[in-house]
């Protein structure tokens, strides 16, 4: 990925004050700059809020464990090979209790041996972004784990950071910086 910006992190002026101070205030939390995911996106005002709704419904909302929602959406990550993801995530699934050995799992640097219900879960994620689509033994397989509700979420969370993944890609969005102190 070139590290130029297609179209960079808007100020202010760009994306309004209220986009503008949200972005400040989770890097503040985050402990980064303004997110860029946030600034740059924001350039669409009337989509970032409708897209900040139902990603915020996903996670950190979801119904899913927040484990297993970082569990997926480093999957996600991994295999779409966005750095801005992984770089917002692999933190993130660490405070929700993914431990290196998992973490490394996901990246593809190491095996690791899953829990059942975890292997569902990677499964069926693989199986949507190769294939747009789960087979009936797959299906079977998430039904015996979640209910109906949070089937429904896990294949909305995993097309909601596909395409997450994509617009970053495209946009050539990088990875936001640490505060320093």
């Amino acid at each position: 990925m070139s590290p130029t910006p297609r179209l960079g992190p808007g100020g202010v002026r760009e994306v309004g004050p209220a986009i503008w101070a949200f972005s400040r205030l989770a890097g503040r939390v985050s402990g980064t700059e303004p997110p860029a995911v946030f600034l740059t996106l924001g350039r669409n005002r009337r989509l970032f809020w409708g897209w900040l709704h139902f990603a915020g419904r996903l996670m950190p909302g979801g119904r899913l464990a927040r484990r297993e929602t970082e569990l997926v959406i480093l999957r996600v990550a991994a295999t779409a090979h966005s750095d801005y993801e992984w770089a917002q995530h692999e933190g993130l699934g660490r405070k929700a209790g993914l431990t290196t050995p998992e973490i490394e799992g996901l990246a593809g640097r190491a095996e690791h041996d899953w829990s059942a219900r975890d292997t569902m879960l990677l499964d069926a994620t693989d199986e949507l972004l190769r294939d747009a689509d789960l087979s009936d033994a797959t299906w079977h397989r998430v039904r015996e784990h979640l209910d109906e509700r949070t089937s429904v979420e896990l294949l909305m969370l995993v097309g909601h950071y596909r395409m997450l993944a994509t617009t970053l890609q495209a946009l050539r969005v990088q990875p936001d910086r640490r505060r320093t102190r």
